[in-house]
């Protein structure tokens, strides 16, 4: 029990504790005293009183043990024993971010490993980590977008719906245009002063309802800042196709990105355009994004003490009582 008190107990004032030094020559002073007495005393005849005196004989020591551990006690109170509690408030603004993500066909092909789609999906989930104060919300586009997850700060949500994207599950086709319109609206109510958009694809534009510059200018209007990726390698990629008969076989495409178009849309909303030829390079590009869209965080700490030194505060007074009592009473010396 009393070294479970002590458990996690820091001092306030340690510099009282050498005065526990003291209580090793209070003993030592005692015994030699006591010693001083008892060859100075006479030996009494009256051996009948030799059983009346036997148990204060036995309890003269207490009252002495008392006052030490009272002396104990009391130096413990002093030191002020406590425990801290430790919390941390974050405050600050952090920022509304939308992940489009290419899921066409194309997006199979495997000049990344194990490909594009699983290789975006892995960086995606390693920048949701990175950035726990921001909210984040996830859109797919091919032929048409959808939006996969809106804006939340649960990670664990977010990774979930991630790794649930497949291609195939959109008309095929790339809607860059529909896909880029869909995350500003995601963001369009959103109450944070800084709003981005991270549009990833690997191809032209060629379906959607809305043309991308015209997504573009929605953007602009709304504040959006958007920063584009281009996903592939320099001239043709192996591409994973699905014959008549159920087959699939392996076949060379060549690697078409509109970096005009990707470039126009970055430059003109206050973002960048960078194009990824392998997983190394794309990791890299996430890294530096998040780089340059820093949450305004601050985070304090606040430490709260609670005193402990009361119980040995009473303790003390506790045990000096009761030697007083033992003192004056059943122990008194009488002249």
């Amino acid at each position: 029990m009393v070294l479970n008190y002590f458990e996690n107990i820091a001092f306030a004032y340690p510099f009282v504790l050498p005065a526990l030094l003291i209580v090793p020559f209070l003993i030592f002073w005692y015994l030699k005293r006591n010693a001083a007495v008892q060859s100075s005393m006479p030996i009494s005849s009256l051996r009948q009183l030799k059983g009346a005196q036997s148990w204060k004989t036995t309890l003269r020591h207490v009252p002495f043990a008392l006052r030490c551990l009272a002396f104990i006690c009391l130096i413990l109170a002093l030191a002020r024993p406590q425990t801290r509690n430790d919390e941390s408030r974050v405050t600050g603004e952090g920022v509304d971010i939308i992940l489009a993500i290419d899921v066409s066909g194309s997006m199979l092909a495997q000049d990344f490993t194990p490909n594009r789609l699983e290789a975006a999906k892995a960086v995606a989930a390693d920048f949701i980590d990175s950035r726990p104060t921001d909210r984040i919300g996830i859109v797919i586009f091919s032929g048409e977008s959808f939006t996969v997850c809106p804006l939340t700060t649960d990670a664990g949500v977010l990774k979930s719906q991630l790794y649930n994207i497949n291609s195939g599950i959109l008309e095929d086709g790339t809607a860059i245009g529909s896909g880029l319109a869909t995350s500003v609206d995601r963001l369009r109510s959103a109450t944070s002063k800084s709003k981005v958009v991270i549009l990833l694809t690997d191809g032209e534009n060629n379906g959607g309802q809305i043309p991308p510059l015209t997504a573009k200018e929605i953007a602009k209007s709304v504040g959006v800042r958007v920063y584009t990726i281009g996903v592939g390698t320099e001239g043709y990629a192996p591409v994973p196709m699905q014959t008549m008969s159920g087959e699939v076989i392996t076949q060379k495409e060549k690697v078409n990105i509109d970096e005009k178009l990707l470039h126009q849309i970055a430059t003109e909303t206050g973002g960048q355009y960078f194009r990824a030829k392998d997983n190394e390079s794309l990791k890299n590009i996430y890294s530096e994004i998040d780089k340059l869209e820093k949450s305004k965080i601050e985070v304090t700490a606040i430490h709260r003490f609670t005193e402990k030194f009361y119980p040995l505060a009473i303790a003390a007074a506790a045990l000096l009582l009761l030697e007083l009592i033992l003192r004056y009473t059943i122990l008194r010396k009488f002249p």
